[in-house]
């Protein structure tokens, strides 16, 4: 059956935020998008649709911070009238290592501002994740701190195969479902 998803990419506007570790649902987003453009829409979102076999994926990126992108989802969802249960959200997750991808439904948001903006504006939690482990980081280091610096050279050298990786796996979710997709790319 032919449906349309929300794939929504969290991360943070601008130039200075673009290659940080909260922004790889962004990095997600691009691979997926295959190079084609994101334009704005009327929602404070930049979108791109693309064809995923017999589905169409609204891939989604806020133009605001993340801790404000649950209003700019919600009127996207709105507008495409896209249910809960077919909205993908990525994100970066500090409880995985680097390079560890967990897909799951629901779940609380951990302390994560992007995720509790998005549960708060869509009325629920019950949407899909793509939880992109950052790991945490060294010693003292404010983990708000290190979530808006750049990744690591050994890990900008593992990023390439890590987002094809998730993408691959947002594809398998929509494609033959959670519980398959979880079994292939949970690590």
């Amino acid at each position: 059956m032919t449906a349309r998803w929300l794939v929504i990419g969290l991360g943070n506007p601008g130039s200075e935020y673009e290659k940080t570790r909260h922004n790889i649902g962004q990095l997600l987003l691009a691979e997926l998008s295959g190079g084609a453009k994101f334009s704005a829409h009327k929602s404070r979102m930049e979108i791109c649709e693309v064809r995923a076999g017999e589905n169409t994926l609204v891939l989604a990126k806020s133009r605001g911070y993340m801790n404000e992108t649950g209003g700019p989802a919600k009127s996207l969802a709105d507008f495409y009238k896209i249910p809960l249960e077919q909205i993908i959200v990525a994100h970066d997750e500090l409880d995985l290592p680097f390079n560890a991808l967990r897909l799951k439904v629901g779940g609380g948001d951990n302390g994560h501002n992007g995720l509790k903006s998005l549960t708060s504006s869509l009325g629920g939690a019950d949407y899909y994740r793509i939880r992109m482990g950052i790991g945490r980081p060294q010693g003292e280091q404010d983990p708000a701190d290190f979530v808006l610096k750049q990744f690591a050279s050994g890990e900008k050298k593992e990023l390439p195969e890590f987002i094809t990786r998730c993408a691959d796996a947002v594809l398998a979710l929509v494609a033959e479902g959670l519980d398959k997709a979880q079994t292939t790319f949970n690590n």
